[in-house]
């Protein structure tokens, strides 16, 4: 009888040993998830700013069959979710397709920062600081741009480099949304290749 209670009393001590664990470790964990940061997505990120640039920046342009945004991101700040920066010199260009060939129907940059917050479904554009024109463009643009402001001028300035990332995003789009061409050209130019999506 005495061997029946104290093999009891063992067991319902390890039991309770073991709850007490489990309790401590879900604990535990309910800690780590309160602590730990949201996720950033990036991808969502870059879709949200080609998206304002189409549908917000590409309607004030001459219209074109297709539009294509080319966002040349400097830096991404995405330390609050509720405000997520990024700089770039942000392209935007209308093509109307003649066979291959994608011919350029209008477009331009809008260089400055753009303010986006995470919601449910990705992320939204909120604020889009530009980098002024005319005379108080470099002003502006040190303003908006501070220490990212080499990087920007690097890309702005050099066009073959910005040529070639534009033609990327062009062939990607293309790729993306299951149509054929091999070539662009902007008006008074030759054609161009465009190079293998990626």
């Amino acid at each position: 009888m005495k061997m029946w209670m104290l093999a009891a009393v063992l067991i319902c001590g390890l039991s309770f040993t073991g709850c007490g664990e489990k309790k401590a470790d879900k604990e535990s964990e309910k800690k780590v998830e309160a602590t730990a940061k949201p996720v950033f997505d990036a991808a969502a990120c870059d879709a949200a700013v080609e998206d304002y640039l189409i549908n917000t920046i590409g309607k004030n342009y001459a219209e074109g069959q297709i539009c294509i945004a080319s966002p040349f991101v400097v830096s991404t700040d995405f330390g609050n979710l509720d405000d997520v920066k990024v700089w770039g010199d942000f392209w935007v260009f209308n093509y109307n397709q003649s066979g291959d060939t994608l011919k350029t129907v209008s477009g331009g940059n809008h260089p400055g920062l753009m303010h986006l917050k995470q919601t449910k479904g990705g992320f939204e554009v909120t604020k889009f600081d530009e980098v002024a024109d005319g005379a108080g463009n470099e002003a502006s643009a040190k303003q908006i741009f501070g220490e990212n402001y080499d990087a920007f001028h690097e890309i702005n300035s050099n066009e073959e480099k910005r040529e070639d990332i534009r033609r990327r995003f062009v062939a990607d789009y293309l790729k993306k949304h299951n149509m054929s061409a091999t070539m662009i050209q902007d008006y008074g130019w030759p054609a161009v290749a465009l190079p293998q999506a990626e």
